[in-house]
C-alpha cells in the first residue's frame, strides 16, 4: 500500500470520526430532551411552576439579532479595508494583532468587562443592551477574520476586470467582490451565531438572568443557554433544562439551515 492511499485512508477515517462525534452529541440530546418536552414549557410567562422556556426563546433571537447588527457591518468593513484599501502596513498589523488578541480572551472576561463597562460605566445596567453589545465584540473577530479570508479567496483577476470596465471601487466591491464572498462571509455568520447562542458566562454578568420577556433594550434577558444553566444550577428542574438543551440544538441547526441556503443564494446570484 502506498503512501497515497494511507493518507487517503488516515483522512476518510478523521471525516468519519468527525461525522460520528457530531452525530453522536445531537442524537444523545435530541433523545434526552425530547420526551421532556410539554406544553408548560411554551407559556407565554414564567412562573416556578411551569419554568417556560418561551421568553428565553425571545431573548435569545434578539440578542442574536441585535449582536449581529452591531458585530457584521463592523467586521465586515474592516475586512473590506484590510484586503482592499490596505494590505500592508503598520494599522493592518495592528488590526490583525488585535483581531486575535480579542478571540482569544475567554469568555467570563468579556462578560466582566460588559458588566464595568456597559453594565456600570454607561449605565445600561443588566439589559439586553449591554449583552449585545458584549458578544458583538466577542464575536466581532471571527466574523472579521472569515470575511477577510473569504475576500482574500476571490480571483483578483474580477476585481480587475471590474476596474478596467469602468466600475469604481465602491462599485467592485459591492457587485462583483461580496457576492463572490457572500458564501464564506454568511459561514462566519454562521459561527457568530452558534457562539452568541450557545454563551452563557458573559450573559449572566450583562444581559442578567430574569426569567421575563425584555420589554426593550434596557430591560433583562435571560437567553436559553443561561436559563438551562439556572435550572441545572438549582436542581430542581433536570428534566426540564434536558428540553431545553434539546430545543437549543434545533434552534442552532434550523439557524444553520437557513443562513447556509441564504449563503448559497447569494454566491449562485454571481455566477
Amino acid at each position: 500500500m502506498n503512501s497515497s492511499k494511507v493518507i487517503s485512508i488516515i483522512l476518510k477515517v478523521s471525516a468519519f470520526i468527525v461525522m460520528l462525534i457530531l452525530v453522536a452529541i445531537i442524537g444523545y440530546v435530541m433523545i434526552l430532551g425530547i420526551p421532556q418536552l410539554k406544553l408548560s414549557l411554551f407559556q407565554w410567562k414564567y412562573t416556578s411552576d411551569n419554568v417556560s422556556m418561551l421568553p428565553s426563546i425571545i431573548n435569545t433571537i434578539l440578542m442574536v439579532v441585535f449582536s449581529l447588527l452591531i458585530a457584521v457591518p463592523l467586521g465586515l468593513g474592516a475586512a473590506i479595508f484590510l484586503t482592499q484599501y490596505k494590505r500592508e502596513g503598520k494599522i493592518v498589523k495592528l488590526i490583525r494583532m488585535t483581531s486575535e488578541t480579542l478571540s482569544g480572551i475567554p469568555s467570563i472576561v468579556y462578560g466582566l468587562f460588559g458588566n464595568i463597562f456597559f453594565a456600570t460605566f454607561c449605565g445600561f445596567g443588566y439589559s439586553l443592551l449591554s449583552g449585545a453589545l458584549t458578544m458583538s465584540i466577542m464575536v466581532l473577530p471571527l466574523i472579521l477574520r472569515t470575511s477577510e479570508e473569504a475576500l482574500l479567496a476571490v480571483p483578483d483577476a474580477l476585481a480587475e476586470g471590474s476596474l478596467a470596465l469602468g466600475a469604481g471601487k465602491i462599485r467592485t466591491i459591492s457587485a462583483v467582490l461580496l457576492p463572490s464572498a457572500m458564501p464564506g462571509i454568511v459561514s462566519g455568520v454562521i459561527l457568530g451565531m452558534g457562539r452568541i447562542l450557545g454563551e452563557s458566562a458573559a450573559l449572566i454578568y450583562t444581559a442578567g438572568t430574569a426569567a421575563t420577556m425584555a420589554s426593550g433594550l434596557l430591560s433583562q434577558a435571560r437567553t436559553l443557554s443561561v436559563h438551562m444553566y439556572a435550572l441545572t444550577s438549582e436542581g430542581l428542574h433536570m428534566e426540564e433544562a434536558r428540553a431545553v438543551a434539546a430545543v437549543l440544538m434545533v434552534l442552532v441547526l434550523i439557524v444553520n439551515f437557513i443562513s447556509r441556503k441564504i449563503g448559497k443564494k447569494a454566491g449562485g446570484k454571481n455566477e
